[in-house]
């Protein structure tokens, strides 16, 4: 909306408004706006929580034993809505409303919700399993379909979308991708990086400061992408329009960084699946629009690694009962958190090296930039 404003300037005019027309002014405003809504509404939000008697259940699901989480029992989920409420008022205050923005919107609002859903039915109606897996799938999937039906249809991005680029290499590997092609990999990046991030919930502060720096990295990768002089010198995607995602990273992190304020150890909150699911899906659709999808399993290696643990930990139990009569495990509990856990780790150590690693990931991905 403030964006806007710069539009009814006169040039010559010295006015504070025409710092507006600076995509880094807008993006670091975001970033601030955001911060500010979640410390704001924080308190509010938690209070709200408290009194539906919301508290997170702990279980296993066939990866592990009972966490031993007993006294957390009490703290409220819903915490993504922080997040949420932060980064959509602040986006919607500060970026020019283009397809890239409006689509990332629109699956950041959709998955938020199915999340919201699943939370509520855990923590109010009981329901310890809330929404089930083949409900989840089914809204990580519309939310794709959705967002993949409008960027094909819109004139600025419909060839745009089509493209493949990989890390290392100068120029898209496929120009114009086949329908099947391009919807299966649109839907696996959105449903992946959504279960991904939801499965790495599962400690105070985990999953909000590795969010974080990969929401840095993808921001300083959507800048670059509506640079043509910078996609010209580092041999990347030009993507005309695509700076506005910068702008929606800078309110992430504003709003990543009021919910870890309260998601802090001892956590007065958790982020639940109404942030996960949906902070996974909208990363993952940003970095199939600045043409970086690959590179986002490299920057979110904690999460593909958070992830990979579950899917060999499930597939190896199931496969040595059959074979055996007994399952065998390869951790000692997944997801891969878990594990060091169980191996003796306080939980401030494992989140605080995870969030070395996940910088770590994170500097890896923007040396992809370079080295092509």
């Amino acid at each position: 909306m403030f964006s806007l404003l710069s539009q009814f300037l006169d040039p010559k005019h010295e006015s504070p408004l025409r710092l507006l027309r600076y995509l880094t002014v807008r993006t670091m405003m975001a970033a601030v706006t955001a911060a500010l809504i979640g410390f704001v509404i924080g308190p509010w939000l938690i209070r709200r929580f408290r009194a539906l008697k919301a508290g997170q259940s702990y279980h296993d699901d066939r990866t592990g034993e009972l966490a031993a989480h007993l006294d957390k029992k009490h703290t409220p989920p819903m915490g993504g809505l922080i997040i949420f409420f932060s980064v959509f008022a602040s986006t919607l205050l500060w970026a020019e409303p283009n397809v890239w923005m409006l689509v990332s919107l629109a699956v950041y609002g959709v998955l938020t919700y199915a999340g919201w859903r699943d939370d509520y039915l855990k923590v109010v109606r009981q329901n310890r399993d809330g929404i089930s897996s083949w409900e989840k799938i089914a809204w990580q999937s519309l939310a794709a379909l959705l967002a993949l039906g409008v960027l094909l249809w819109h004139p600025v991005s419909s060839q745009k979308i089509r493209e493949l680029w990989v890390p290392f290499v100068n120029h898209a590997v496929i120009l114009s991708m086949p329908g099947t092609l391009l919807l299966g990999l649109f839907c696996l990046w959105i449903v992946g990086f959504s279960n991904a991030i939801n499965l790495t919930d599962g400690l105070d502060g985990l999953a909000g400061g590795c969010t974080l720096t990969v929401v840095l990295v993808f921001g300083v990768m959507a800048y670059l992408a509506d640079n043509v002089v910078a996609t010209n010198y580092l041999g990347i995607s030009h993507v005309p329009g695509t700076g506005e995602l910068a702008v929606v990273c800078g309110a992430l992190v504003g709003g990543c960084l009021a919910f870890l304020w309260f998601n802090a150890h001892p956590a007065e909150v958790f982020m639940g699946d109404t942030g996960s699911l949906a902070l996974g899906g909208l990363i993952g659709v940003m970095a199939f629009m600045i043409h970086q999808p690959f590179t986002l399993v490299i920057v979110g290696g904690v999460f593909v690694a958070e992830a990979l643990s579950v899917i060999v930990q499930v597939a190896w139990f199931k496969w040595t009962k059959h074979r055996h009569g007994a399952g065998r495990r390869v951790f000692l509990m997944a997801p891969l958190h878990h594990h060091f856990q169980k191996r003796g780790w306080p939980e401030t150590k494992v989140v605080l090296r995870f969030w070395i690693v996940s910088l770590i990931c994170a500097l890896a991905g923007l040396g992809t930039l370079k080295l092509r």
